[in-house]
């Protein structure tokens, strides 16, 4: 039976799932997303000599049918049908949230997140073995069974478990790093003893659509009718000395105690100081340093993407999260090729701002220190007394 594991007995490196669709693809001008991100991310790993082709892998998009081993056949018809037709007659439009609400009917609006769900299922067959696997366009956690929600079509991290136990695994844990609730996989193993859900997320940040019929109240520390979860709404500024202690307190000792057989982290980066959509001030360096603690606690580890809304934050964090789980060395001034990158990034989002100097010539962001404060003390009692 797998237990903790030492990542340096892996035989095969840490494997990359990507693909180009994230190129051409945009979710239309002004929305939040109409940044480069995951191909921001490629591109900086490869300039920095970081993702050779043996490792790299492109996904082809899930199947209808796979997608519907969670989400609702007629709902996986719908985008594929506003896709086709780039309209929705208005009763599917409310039933199913699309086209409203921050869903934009766009080109690849079906193509897109089903490539997301396939590199998600692609990812969960390469660790058929242990190992490790970085997909960062993955981690729409907020998607539902027959909506549209918190900018997630379909939720490829409940499919990627959804795949591990259908392959014989009984032990999931999934933590969640990024600065909005986890509530559609929360939601999706709500009942399933075989899974257990952590989330660290921004106290009072969105939450699942109360149309849903899910209560704000299902974000609140353990609160679940079944299965096994503990929630941590971390207060505004939360910074790097806390999420330290979150981890070494809580997130270490969970993962322990449970003993997964594979590891799942949404690595949503909107925690970060540089995001505009949050008021969590972490440095990526937190990220990296969480990353590689949690790399080693079980023997298969699949690390995924999320929310971030500024596209130099996004891409040199998620940059970060690869040398974090293959050991590699951030260099303190970027090559002339990465900066180059960088400076051809364009951020027209009227939330943009006017990049700083230090974004364009370094990876690591200075460290966000602070106190430990009464309330993240307090997080941490109510967990370990759950």
């Amino acid at each position: 039976m797998d237990g903790p594991h030492d990542p340096a007995s892996t035989a095969r490196p840490p494997q990359f799932v990507g693909s180009d669709i994230y190129r051409i693809s945009t979710h239309g001008g002004g929305h939040p997303l109409a940044i480069p991100r995951v191909s921001l991310a490629i591109d900086l790993c490869r300039a920095l000599g970081w993702l050779p082709d043996a490792v790299y892998h492109d996904c082809p998009p899930a199947r209808p049918e796979q997608i519907a081993r969670y989400h609702d056949r007629a709902y996986v018809d719908a985008v594929i049908a506003a896709e086709r037709d780039q309209d929705i007659p208005e009763d599917v439009r409310r039933r199913h949230n699309i086209g409203i609400n921050g869903h934009p009917i766009y080109a690849e609006m079906f193509r897109r997140p089903a490539t997301a769900c396939g590199g998600s299922i692609l990812s969960a067959g390469l660790l058929a073995e242990p190992g490790v696997v970085y997909h960062p366009a993955g981690g729409t956690h907020h998607g539902q069974s027959a909506r549209a929600s918190g900018f997630c079509t379909f939720n490829d991290p409940v499919l990627a478990i959804l795949a591990f136990l259908d392959a014989g695994l009984t032990r999931v844990f999934y933590l969640d790093l990024d600065a909005h609730f986890g509530d559609g996989v929360q939601a999706a193993f709500a009942c399933d003893e075989r899974v257990f859900t952590l989330s660290i997320h921004e106290a009072g940040r969105w939450l699942m659509a109360r149309a849903a019929g899910i209560a704000e109240g299902l974000g609140s520390l353990g609160d679940r009718g079944g299965g096994r979860s503990r929630n941590l709404p971390v207060p505004e500024g939360f910074n790097d000395v806390e999420l330290e202690y979150l981890v070494e307190t809580v997130v270490v000792p969970l993962i322990a105690e449970f003993a997964p057989e594979v590891l799942v982290v949404q690595g949503g980066c909107d925690a970060l100081a540089d995001d505009p959509m949050t008021r969590l001030a972490l440095s990526n360096t937190a990220y990296w340093r969480t990353v590689a603690t949690v790399r080693s606690l079980a023997p298969r580890v699949l690390l995924l993407g999320g929310g971030g809304y500024n596209p130099y934050a996004v891409g040199r964090c998620w940059a970060g999260n690869w040398a974090a789980l293959n050991g590699f060395t951030v260099p303190e001034r970027l090559p002339d090729e990465v900066e180059s990158i960088l400076r051809s990034v364009q951020w027209n989002h009227r939330r943009g701002r006017t990049p700083p100097e230090h974004w364009f010539t370094t990876l690591a962001d200075a460290p966000r220190l602070g106190p430990i404060r009464a309330e993240i003390r307090e997080l941490v009692a109510m967990a370990l007394r759950c």
